[in-house]
C-alpha cells in the first residue's frame, strides 16, 4: 500500500486521460438521486485530490483519505488554489478513522485493487458501513480478472511526455488474480536532467461475484453495477475492464 512516492510528482500529468469529469458527474447523478445533495462525502484513495475537488466544487463537504503524503501534498497544494474547505487525512483505507459519519463513501480509479487480501478489502467494506449514515450510499470502482489477464497482464506499457516518461512492466498471475506491475520512471528536474526511480504496484483483480459476496458480508446492500468504460448498467458480464458498484448501508435506523 505504500505505492505513488515517486509517481505522486507526475501523476496528473500521466493521468490526464483518466476521464475523473465523466466519472464523477456520474457519481454526482447517483447522489442526488438518492436524495444527497450536499452533506458530508469522503473519498478513500483519493491520491492528488482531482474528485474532491470536483466533488467540493458541486457543493459537497469533502474528507479525503490517502496513505501517500506526496499524493496529499499535491492535493493541499489544489486545495489552496481552489480555496475549497476540504479535509485531507493520512490513513490506510484499512483502517482508517473519522471524526463521524458521512453521507456517502467513494473510491475510485481502482484503489480498491490496492486491497490483495480479500480480508483487507473486507475490513474496508466494513469500515465504509461502520462510517456511513443511515442509508448512506457508497460508491466505487474496480479493476476485473479480464482486464489484467487479457488486456495489460504480461503486457509492457509505455508513454513519453515533454518532461517525464515511464515504462509499465505488467507481469500477471493467474492463479492467484495478481498483478505486479514495475513502474519506472524518468522525470526531468530543474536542472534538465533526468532523474530514474522505480516503484513496484501489485494489484489484485476481482470478479463482481467476489465483490458482492464481500459486501454482504460487511453489512452493505449491493445496489447496482455499471461498465466503468461505458454508459451501459451491467450484470455479470465477464468481459469488462473496469466495474463501478454501488451499495447502501442497510442495518442502521435513523434517528
Amino acid at each position: 500500500m505504500d505505492s505513488y512516492d515517486e509517481f505522486a510528482g507526475v501523476y496528473d500529468l500521466l493521468m490526464d486521460n483518466v476521464p475523473y469529469t465523466e466519472w464523477t458527474q456520474r457519481i454526482i447523478t447517483e447522489l442526488k438521486n438518492a436524495g444527497i445533495d450536499d452533506g458530508l462525502v469522503l473519498e478513500l484513495g483519493c491520491g492528488t485530490g482531482t474528485v474532491c475537488e470536483l466533488l467540493a466544487e458541486a457543493g459537497y463537504d469533502m474528507t479525503g483519505v490517502d496513505n501517500s503524503p506526496r499524493m496529499l501534498d499535491a492535493a493541499n497544494e489544489k486545495k489552496r488554489m481552489s480555496g475549497h474547505d476540504i479535509l485531507y487525512l493520512l490513513q490506510d483505507m484499512r483502517e482508517f478513522e473519522l471524526y463521524g459519519t458521512m453521507r456517502a463513501i467513494i473510491c475510485i480509479c481502482d484503489s480498491i485493487n490496492y486491497l490483495t487480501d480479500k480480508s483487507d478489502l473486507l475490513k474496508c467494506f466494513k469500515l465504509v458501513n461502520n462510517y456511513l449514515d443511515p442509508g448512506g450510499l457508497f460508491i466505487f470502482d474496480f479493476n476485473t480478472v479480464h482486464k489484467y489477464r487479457d488486456i495489460i497482464g504480461d503486457a509492457v506499457i509505455a508513454e513519453n511526455r515533454d518532461n517525464c516518461s515511464f515504462i509499465w512492466e505488467n507481469e500477471y498471475d493467474g492463479e492467484a488474480q495478481m498483478n505486479d506491475c514495475l513502474l519506472t520512471i524518468y522525470s526531468q528536474r530543474e536542472d534538465g536532467a533526468y532523474m530514474r526511480s522505480e516503484e513496484e504496484h501489485v494489484q489484485r483483480g476481482y470478479e463482481l461475484s467476489e465483490i458482492k459476496e464481500l459486501l454482504k458480508e460487511a453489512g452493505l446492500e449491493f445496489i447496482k453495477a455499471w461498465d466503468g468504460e461505458g454508459d451501459g448498467d451491467t450484470g455479470e458480464a465477464g468481459l469488462l475492464s473496469r466495474i463501478f458498484v454501488m451499495a447502501a448501508e442497510c442495518t442502521k435506523k435513523a434517528v
